[in-house]
């Protein structure tokens, strides 16, 4: 009998089948009720005790290998099938569609590109983060008002840690593991409690800068953001600031564009001014350095941050931020990789 099943695994094996009526005379041969393998089982009372563990797992074997087999060219049929039908030709060689970089990953780039030609080096940290390194280092006391002006997501079972809010929490971690000089660019992911409009979203994406170094003045601040400002729009950008406040810079300011989607006339951009503010600056509060174990009588810096988000809108004239989160290829298929 074991010579019998063994004959029958090998014509299972070899088995072709040319269309689907040969396929069915197939399972008939072999799975019908008066087909080979059934006969197997009924004939399986007078195999000797000795040897019917072996044949049992032969005729199991058998059994399994001929469903496989229908299944496999069943599935075979079926797919011919169904493209002949469509009238696809799969001979035809596929089609090409190259892919670009997302217009946020273009705009981070030129960014840094820009800052690194005088001198900058890129840093990063991480996403979720602890209220010291993106609070209380940066000179927001608990129970500051401060805080208020950032709304957090805390994670519930832990309130002492979050999602980042601003990616200054790297420039922490950054003056903690460095000794002056430094000079440094800090690009990432940030997250805010906000509702999504055109103008804000949930997440966005940050760049700030820092540098800590002996005589660093305000007018450096400046010289490396007009250098940035008309290196990325142009040398027609008019720029100004504007005295702000942050807890972590003093003093602070805030630096402004005019509006290139609107060309100054008012716009949802610009709230109907002509000027798009774009990243905020200032020189290095003494008690951030202090903070993080460096001389604030010997070392002075500047820090700015902006978001890219606002930068690529003025950049490429696009008046809706959510375009940049919705995938939308008919959006995402004008912006070439750079």
């Amino acid at each position: 009998m074991k010579e019998k099943i063994s004959e029958f695994l090998k014509e299972t094996e070899a088995f072709k089948a040319e269309n689907l009526e040969q396929l069915e005379q197939f399972r008939i041969k072999f799975l019908s009720k008066k087909g080979l393998i059934p006969g197997l089982f009924a004939d399986f009372k007078n195999v000797a005790a000795s040897d019917r563990r072996d044949v049992g797992q032969l005729i199991n074997t058998l059994k399994k290998s001929v469903q496989e087999k229908i299944i496999s060219l069943k599935s075979s049929f079926e797919t011919t099938t169904d493209a002949e039908a469509s009238g696809l030709d799969l001979t035809l060689p596929s089609t090409t569609q190259l892919g670009s970089r997302h217009p946020l990953s273009i705009v981070r780039n030129e960014i840094i590109d820009i800052f690194s030609r005088i001198g900058f080096t890129v840093a990063e940290g991480p996403e979720i983060e602890d209220d010291f390194h993106n609070f209380t280092a940066l000179n927001f006391p608990k129970n500051h008002p401060a805080r208020d002006m950032q709304d957090t997501f805390f994670i519930e079972t832990d309130p002492d840690i979050l999602l980042r809010t601003h990616t200054s929490s790297v420039q922490i971690r950054v003056m903690e593991n460095t000794k002056p000089p430094i000079r440094v660019l800090l690009p990432g992911r940030v997250f805010r409690n906000e509702a999504i409009s055109a103008r804000a979203h949930c997440i966005f994406h940050q760049v700030e800068g820092l540098s800590i170094d002996t005589d660093v003045s305000f007018a450096d601040l400046k010289t490396t953001l007009y250098y940035f400002a008309k290196e990325l729009f142009g040398e027609d950008t008019k720029i100004r600031f504007r005295p702000s406040y942050f807890p972590f810079t003093e003093p602070s300011a805030e630096m402004d564009i005019s509006c290139n989607i609107c060309g100054g006339k008012g716009c949802n951009i610009c709230k109907y001014t002509g000027w798009v503010e774009i990243l905020g600056c200032g020189m290095v509060d003494p008690n951030v350095l202090e903070f993080c174990n460096i001389d604030s009588q010997k070392y002075t810096g500047y820090a700015f941050g902006m978001g890219i988000e606002r930068v690529t809108m003025l950049k490429y004239q696009i008046n809706d931020l959510r375009l940049f989160f919705e995938n939308d290829i008919r959006f995402l298929k004008q912006f070439q990789s750079s």
